[in-house]
């Protein structure tokens, strides 16, 4: 939580320091509510796809009423279930207050957590079950169906940028402008280079380490440490 307050506040102070500062005569004329809404923190979002500027997007969560029931608070809450989802593309709410079919991403994994699934560029989520119980079916983009909690939050719509996963590049300079630097095959290095250097041929076997597949630290990557009895026990 501590990193997750410091990111807000770093973000909070990054907006404030890009955002034009409001002009001494303006305030002066200018109402109270609207200096108090001035002085509010702003926080980055995750663009949703058909986003537009101006488009409202609201931030919901379950709080308890005046009987201690659990319901809906953040903004034109008697509306929200009249209106069409498509309206609300960007708004972040629980997932009790979503239908089944409601496309979503930023998904928390714990309630109050903060968004940890389907944060990529272009992906979403899919509500399979009508979230009536504690726990709703969600099908992530890998087609892989998982249980969260209806308590958890998430925002509506597809992340923006859809067509960044079908972008190729053009030359092995592209891939440098990104900031990408070349992966050398540790079979190709020299026994003092990586545990994979070495021997005639494409061989991984070099030095005492055998053919497990090791890191350039020599830790093995797919089989592990040996944790059971040297011996075969008769």
């Amino acid at each position: 939580m501590a990193a997750l307050w410091r990111n807000r506040a770093a973000s909070s102070k990054l907006l404030n320091l890009i955002r034009p500062s409001t002009s001494k005569a303006f305030r002066n004329h200018s109402t109270a509510a609207t200096y108090e809404a001035d002085r509010q923190p702003y926080s980055m979002v995750l663009a949703a796809n058909d986003m537009k500027v101006g488009s409202i997007i609201r931030n919901m969560d379950l709080k308890p009423d005046l009987s201690g029931k659990l319901s809906l608070h953040g903004g034109m809450m008697n509306d929200t279930a009249h209106l069409d989802i498509n309206s609300q593309i960007g708004s972040c709410m629980p997932l009790s207050a979503m239908r089944i079919g409601t496309m979503i991403h930023n998904i928390e994994m714990r309630p109050g957590q903060g968004g940890k699934l389907v944060r990529s560029a272009g992906t979403c989520a899919k509500i399979l079950k009508e979230p009536k119980s504690r726990y709703v079916l969600v099908k992530m983009p890998s087609g892989t169906e998982k249980l969260i909690d209806t308590r958890c939050r998430a925002s509506i719509g597809q992340v923006s940028n859809p067509s960044h996963g079908t972008k190729k590049l053009r030359k092995a300079g592209h891939s440098r402008w990104l900031g990408r630097r070349p992966v050398v095959r540790g079979v190709a290095m020299n026994p003092v280079d990586h545990p994979h250097g070495g021997g005639e041929g494409r061989s991984k076997s070099s030095g005492s380490h055998g053919h497990c597949s090791r890191t350039p630290w020599g830790k093995p990557t797919k089989s592990g440490y040996k944790t059971g009895p040297l011996r075969r026990r008769k």
